[in-house]
């Protein structure tokens, strides 16, 4: 049997930290749920043990490879001093660096590989170099010192250090760098990028704040690593500078947006409190919200939850796809009007799904509703997905719904965050399957596998077997340490409730009448909800076993009636996935196909097919459609998510 181990992420979680013993005393308050930690978790599960095991094997090797050959990780070198050069791509590309060696980090939390970690190594030597004397840290300002504002094409604005930060990158590349330091750390016990990083951090913090310098990044991502710092050495400034960064937002102080990057793209044209709808670029703004909620969690300050909740439901009821991710508009990769969701100009970008997951999972880790998981596995499950190839080396940027034919996935971009970004998401999955608060566990996402669960008073082994997504049985096997009473919360997903998503942006045309089942060692018992979960409190003893059963019918899905583009059109829907119709197995059209009625439709699972899949056909082999995310894989077609009715 193979059983793979994968860490979530080292996202936020004391939990993990007291495992590699460097909780620090004075960090006591955190989200009121925590996830299981990553060393807990053991999947052994049809559908996502290939998928981890190629990120592995061959998706974060391929990325370094990538970044050598780009001249990525040689810029450090140069930066350093250790080599001669110039200074190679884009003024981020430093974060791309970053973002492989967290994903190989997690890999090494749970598969020794002694190359990969001596590769590390020479990478941190690299890394280390590049780092100035007062802990600045910039590879193409270090390297270029002059003509900044010529090189990238007034992106920098000058010279001077922080002089251009709505579009620098500054910030945001050694937020992710605080991020792989923190990952490196735990997964290796070694501070080599760990020193890096506090060195940059107190550095950033001695030159920001209420009584320094008042500017905030133009792209996220610097508060989540902060508070990854602030769980680590338990330093209040490190929390106290991401928090800075959030509650600066909207008060200009003299900040003068450039070109298309206004406040509003920024995220930077209210303050944070005062945000009630999304605005400009997505991935910075869904990364602003997954910093916020951070900050929520720690200091207890409850007032961050209003502008969250309320930009939440705006996504979810006006603006998100029903892949699970956003985004419209190309030129500045950002959210669209309320109801402006068109198909073939759909952006969704791979980054934006990695951070509506993130965004989700905190949501969740806060208020215990399950429809935050259920948003996620959307995503997760289709916008994500679709972002790289089954065989791991190619990749999507935006994820259109719609598609004449011309579009594939690409082996690598200039603009290389997406592939990147692929490359440490994947292996944070397992953390996202079970989450605990006191004395009560909660399954948000059916993989098989076992979790060991540490709860208050107890310890809990769950085995869970399941074929999940292609089959809606779960089977899971109960061992606690101690008899005792506990809650095991089970999440009973939207789909199975006729609940496409949270609002009313999406529908089933009809309610399924096939209802959800639930059994205790054998015995059929009534479904006692509470925010979307399946409560079960009882006593359990070692071998009790829960079954659920949720039917699993193809569903036509319809759009809010404002969403023009999919007027008088459906999609198709079975469980968690969304699927979609190519031409190759339609006579070779998609965009103008009539989908049968529901009674014309079966359901094949073909295992030689894309990995292995569940195929909707018509009876009559007039009609074929695969999963959403495992298009674009056998050559150029057209491809159609929203199609034509038969009547």
């Amino acid at each position: 049997m193979m059983i793979n181990k994968f860490i979530t992420a080292a996202l936020f979680m004391p939990l993990l930290l007291m495992e590699f013993g460097c909780q620090p005393e004075e960090v006591k308050k955190d989200y009121p749920i925590q996830p299981v930690s990553f060393t807990d978790v053991h999947i052994d599960d049809l559908f996502w043990s290939p998928r981890l095991e190629t990120n592995r094997r061959v998706t974060i090797p391929y990325c370094f490879m990538r970044c050598e050959e780009t001249g990525r990780i040689n810029n450090f070198a140069v930066a350093g001093g250790l080599t001669d050069g110039e200074y190679e791509g884009r003024r981020f590309n430093d974060s791309d660096v970053y973002k492989v060696i967290e994903g190989a980090s997690y890999s090494l939390s749970v598969h020794q590989d002694p190359e990969l970690e001596a590769y590390l190594d020479s990478l941190i030597v690299l890394i280390a170099a590049a780092q100035e004397e007062d802990g600045y840290l910039s590879t193409p300002r270090t390297i270029i010192k002059t003509g900044l504002s010529d090189r990238f094409n007034g992106m920098y604005g000058g010279d001077e250090r922080w002089s251009r930060l709505d579009h620098g990158h500054e910030l945001y590349c050694v937020g992710h760098m605080y991020e792989a330091a923190v990952a490196h750390y735990l997964a290796t016990g070694k501070k080599s990028l760990l020193d890096v990083a506090l060195r940059n951090a107190d550095l950033v913090c001695n030159e920001f704040g209420p009584d320094k310098i008042r500017s905030v990044p133009g792209h996220e991502e610097i508060e989540i690593g902060l508070v990854k710092l602030f769980r680590v050495t338990g330093d209040e400034k490190y929390l106290n500078t991401a928090k800075f960064f959030i509650d600066e937002r909207g008060h200009y102080n003299g900040r003068d947006p450039h070109g298309y990057n206004n406040h509003e793209y920024c995220q930077d044209h209210l303050p944070v409190l005062d945000q009630t709808e999304p605005v400009g670029h997505v991935v910075r703004a869904l990364y602003l919200y997954s910093g916020v909620a951070d900050i929520a969690a720690i200091t207890g300050e409850e007032s961050y939850l209003h502008p969250l909740n309320t930009i939440w439901n705006n996504i979810t009821g006006k603006k998100l796809y029903l892949t699970g991710n956003m985004g419209v508009q190309d030129y500045d990769e950002g959210f669209g009007e309320e109801y402006m969701l068109p198909n073939q100009m759909a952006y969704n970008e791979t980054c934006a799904g990695i951070g509506n997951a993130l965004w989700n999972h905190r949501m969740f880790l806060l208020s215990g509703d399950s429809k935050y998981i259920d948003v996620l596995e959307r995503d997760l499950y289709n916008g994500v997905l679709s972002g790289v190839s089954l065989e791991g080396n190619t990749f999507f940027y935006p994820n259109p719904l719609a598609s004449e034919g011309n579009y594939h996935r690409s082996p690598w971009f200039d603009c290389a965050c997406c592939p990147t970004n692929i490359a440490r998401f994947m292996p944070s999955i397992p953390g996202y399957i079970y989450a605990q608060r006191e004395d009560a566990i909660y399954v948000n996402l059916f993989i098989a596998g076992t979790g060991y669960v540490r709860l208050t008073s107890n310890k809990v082994k769950l085995v869970t077997e399941t074929i999940y997504p292609w089959e809606g049985s779960v089977k899971i096997s109960v061992y606690p340490e101690d008899t005792g009473e506990l809650d095991i919360r089970l999440r009973i997903p939207g789909w199975s409730r006729n609940e496409v998503v949270p609002g009313d942006l999406y529908s089933y045309i009809d309610e399924s009448n096939n209802p959800v089942s639930l059994r205790v060692n054998g015995k059929e018992i009534p479904i006692e909800m509470e925010k979307g979960y399946a409560i079960l409190r009882q006593e359990w003893k070692n071998g009790d076993i829960i079954e659920l059963e949720m039917p699993m019918p193809v569903r036509q899905v319809q759009a809010h009636e404002m969403v023009t583009d999919n007027l008088g059109r459906i999609a198709l829907e079975r469980g968690p996935i969304v699927y979609c119709a190519e031409g190759i197995d339609n006579g070779g059209t998609a965009l103008d196909l009539k989908v049968p009625g529901l009674q014309d439709l079966k359901v094949n699972y073909h295992p030689d097919l894309l990995n292995g899949v569940a195929v909707i056909s018509g009876k009559e082999n007039t009609f074929r459609a695969i999963p959403y995310f495992a298009w674009a894989h056998r050559g150029d077609s057209e491809m159609a998510v929203w199609m034509n009715p038969s009547e």
